[in-house]
């Protein structure tokens, strides 16, 4: 009973993290880019009360053990980088990178973080930067008598200027990794690479398996509500099941306490 008592702890402390990533993921199914996360379980060890194949008194063998299982563990929560729903907004600095591949982005420390919010602006200068104002990497500088930027699949970068001829102003570059979900969440839509994730490799939108941009456009969330919702409702029957089974082994105490 005592066992029981700690085993649906753990059931309970693993469904609350569960509906904690629920939560996150739901808080950001308008953040341009974000990609949802799934929690990974995996069971505890086990108390083993009698191996299985060992031999009786009689000299027969055992066909099956008994074995006490201790509880569960989360072990991840995984990042799922599923292409999100690609939104038309007809602003010319919203860049959507359709398939694998993250923008770079240069952080005031001078380090490299990459993110899929494609959601640009023009500060005082004419560089490309994010909403919190870091630079695009590599920069990409607008010039003052631009009437207007166009960006390529390839990520090249034009501007028709004043005097109506075409400049060619800069290149675009995507980062890929080999492992994604490794990556580590910084806020803000960046991502930092890590041991896990893998050194990235950069290059040229729509070559050696990267994605492609699509100017004018933003990638919304691929958080899915009705999934959401559903395994909302699932992690609360669990955690409510494995609080009656706390409730249940207490009352066996009791009724043991009591025996006279």
């Amino acid at each position: 009973m005592l066992r029981a008592l700690f085993t649906s702890s753990t059931g309970m402390k693993a469904q609350q993290l569960y509906v904690d990533t629920i939560a996150n993921n739901l808080a950001n199914v308008n953040t341009t880019g974000f990609k949802k996360s799934r929690v990974d379980f995996q069971d505890l060890i086990y108390q083993t009360l009698k191996a299985g194949g060992s031999e009786t008194a009689d000299g027969n063998q055992v066909p099956e053990g008994m074995q006490v299982g201790l509880g569960v563990k989360p072990v991840s929560i995984a990042k799922l980088f599923s292409q999100g729903t690609i939104s038309l907004t007809g602003n010319d600095l919203d860049f959507a990178i359709e398939g694998d591949g993250f923008f770079q982005i240069l952080q005031p420390n001078g380090t490299i973080a990459y993110t899929r919010d494609g959601a640009f602006n023009i500060d005082a200068n004419g560089n490309l930067v994010t909403n919190d104002g870091f630079f695009l990497e590599p920069a990409i500088s607008i010039p003052a008598n631009a009437k207007k930027v166009s960006i390529g699949q390839d990520g090249s970068v034009s501007a028709l200027l004043d005097d109506n001829t075409i400049a060619n102003i800069g290149q675009i570059e995507i980062a890929t990794f080999i492992n994604p979900s490794g990556l580590s969440a910084e806020g803000r839509n960046l991502l930092i690479e890590t041991a896990a994730s893998g050194p990235p490799s950069t290059g040229t939108p729509g070559l050696e398996s990267r994605g492609t941009l699509a100017q004018g456009f933003l990638e919304l969330s691929n958080v899915q509500l009705v999934d959401e919702l559903v395994n909302m409702i699932i992690a609360q029957r669990a955690y409510e099941v494995n609080s009656r089974a706390i409730r249940t082994s207490d009352e066996m105490l009791q009724t043991a306490n009591q025996l006279r």
